[in-house]
Order: structure tokens, then sequence, then C-alpha cells
């Protein structure tokens, strides 16, 4: 089967693209098909993340584990597409270049039947100009005054004198 999925850059304009992509491909694979529509040199670092409904940041998948142990990543060459992008899932978060912060938001709009005579994955539809530089985040916290600690005195907080 193939998936039909949009990649939406988050940002205040629209800038999107389609790829028409097969189930079985990785998730290394849908990566390097991401980074060409949208005009990357494709040598960053690079993340997906399993999300909810609501877009809330999940399970990561990497494109190279990069913990010193060998911990438990699970690995974009490892995951197919079709493990974690269905119908009942149909959402992932796509960051590229971890300085940048290339934020997308990928959605699985259409599954098809393979079309003879097509090569996957194909980019079906491009909208939108990618700006010279990623879109600014907006971290927001809470502010000092909504916090249940007194942070005007230091003694008080309990740090340990040689903490490092």
């Amino acid at each position: 089967m193939i998936y039909k999925i949009r990649i939406i850059l988050d940002t205040e304009d629209d800038i999107f693209r389609d790829i028409e992509i097969e189930e079985e491909n990785t998730l290394e694979e849908f990566h390097n098909a991401i980074t060409q529509a949208f005009g990357f040199m494709g040598n960053e670092m690079a993340s997906f993340y399993t999300c909810d409904e609501e877009w809330n940041q999940e399970e990561e998948i990497a494109l190279f584990d990069m913990s010193e142990d060998g911990s438990d990543v699970r690995l974009m060459n490892e995951t197919a597409l079709a493990d974690v992008l269905t119908e009942k899932s149909p959402k992932l978060i796509y960051v590229y270049d971890f300085l940048s912060m290339w934020t997308f938001f990928v959605e699985l709009a259409d599954i098809v039947d393979k079309e003879d005579g097509r090569s996957y994955p194909n980019l079906l539809f491009s909208f939108g100009e990618l700006p010279d530089s990623p879109p600014e985040k907006k971290f927001e916290s809470e502010s000092p005054e909504n916090l249940d600690v007194d942070i005007s005195n230091y003694d008080d907080l309990d740090f340990d004198e040689n903490w490092n």
C-alpha cells in the first residue's frame, strides 16, 4: 500500500509538501524524502516523534543512536513507516537539524493502492517556499511569581555547595 502524507512546516505561513511513499519503507527513507522535498542537504541530525491527537510529543525515533551506552533508542533505519503511522495514529512530529530546530507536523492523509509504473517516494505537491531560517520558537514556562518557590533567597533552596 501507498501512504499519502502531508508534511507541514510549523510556521504562520502555509508551507507543506505532499509525499507518496510505500508503507514498508523505513523512517530513514521517509526522512530522506522529506529532506529532498524541502531542499535540505540531509546532513543534519533528525528525529521523528510519535504523538497524540493534540500533537503532544511522545517517543523519539532517532536517525542515529547518540547515547554513550547504546540505550534502547528506536532508530529510523529499523522502524517501518507502517509501524508508527496508521489510520488509528495518523500523526508524527519531525525535527530536522537540532541546532536550527526545523519542526514539521506529519499527517497521514490517505492509504491507496500502488500504481504501476510510478516510483516511490513521490513528491505529489509542493506549496510555499522554505524560509532562509527556521521560524522562531516561543518556549513558555511558568513565571517565577506562579512558582511555589521563593527565589529571592538562594539560601532556602537547599543547594549543595559542591553540587558539581
